[in-house]
């Protein structure tokens, strides 16, 4: 619904950030990790994700936003919102806990005992979130990211157009990876019709 939030940062915190577009402030959830990303910044752009969660017992519906500094994280939090039992608040602290690649290790490798050592999170959640989530994160283009190293932003922009013209996006994180390996200072451009000839 809301794909990113651009303005002034008005307001920091570990937890939130009151970001001013246009005289409008948005209050923005942000990870203990973006926050690190954008500390020193007085103006930015966050990737969005639009969440609403309602109060069984009362019925209460509650509207939040939350913001990443990177593509990867946002794709993390969609994914532990997936599992029953993770709010978007439990999701929130866990991806203060861990960094992005840290937390791809965890789920790989199926190491619950670390998982547990967030708040909210007990053995039979982590069991799960790990049960949920492995295989996802396996074929999912966040798996091809540790391949690739990280957070790259031109990868991320060409699996995404690549994505957008209906390629599967494991196949395509795939040989963008193997592209990238042969360290050709490529262009968008150049990296998606590369990858075209080859898909």
């Amino acid at each position: 619904m809301i794909e990113f939030i651009s303005g002034l940062f008005a307001e920091k915190t570990p937890t939130h950030v009151v970001v001013d577009v246009n005289g409008l402030g948005y209050l923005v959830h942000i990870s203990l990790n973006t926050f690190s990303d954008i500390n020193e910044l007085d103006k930015g752009r966050l990737l969005t994700q639009y969440n609403v969660s309602v109060d069984v017992r009362s019925g209460e519906s509650r509207h939040q936003l939350f913001g990443f500094s990177t593509e990867s994280e946002r794709q993390l939090f969609k994914q532990l919102i997936t599992v029953s039992g993770v709010s978007s608040g439990i999701a929130h602290t866990i991806l203060s806990a861990f960094k992005a690649d840290e937390l791809r290790s965890i789920l790989m490798n199926g190491d619950s005992k670390t998982l547990t050592t967030v708040k909210g999170v007990g053995p039979k959640l982590a069991q799960k979130v790990i049960g949920e989530l492995r295989e996802k994160i396996v074929k999912s283009d966040i798996a091809g990211d540790i391949v690739a190293g990280g957070g790259n932003s031109l990868r991320q922009e060409a699996l995404s157009a690549l994505t957008a013209l209906g390629f599967d996006r494991a196949g395509a994180a795939r040989v963008i990876s193997q592209i990238i390996k042969d360290d050709a200072p490529y262009t968008v451009e150049e990296l998606i019709k590369k990858a075209l000839k080859q898909l």
